[in-house]
């Protein structure tokens, strides 16, 4: 049989709704309501800091100039602002120690 190489959404809500015991929806509607939070304080500013797991924060990149390739021409980029995620170091030295590298 071939490793899952990859996790959906489906799969954490199977995997929580099995180890405590809830019913799919309900684990489903919490997983949902838990992205919708993150979600909605990252767009209004604020960061979001999970001790051992890690922070959803946010980044600024800085203006920049780019090629639109099509036309031959340079493009001014804006700086914005983009979501990211941040690993708790507890988090970080297990993905090293329990991944071996490909």
């Amino acid at each position: 049989m071939k490793k899952k190489i990859s996790m959906t959404k489906a799969d954490i809500v199977a995997k929580i709704s099995e180890k405590l015991g809830m019913e799919k929806g309900d684990v489903q509607a919490t997983v949902e309501t838990f992205m919708e939070e993150v979600k909605t304080s990252l767009e209004s500013g604020d960061n979001v800091y999970l001790r051992g797991f890690g922070s959803f924060i946010i980044k600024t990149r800085a203006e920049k100039t780019g090629r639109n390739i099509s036309k031959n021409t340079t493009i001014k980029i804006p700086a914005h602002n983009i979501p990211a995620f941040k690993p708790a170091k507890v988090f970080v030295e297990g993905v090293k120690t329990n991944v071996e590298v490909k």
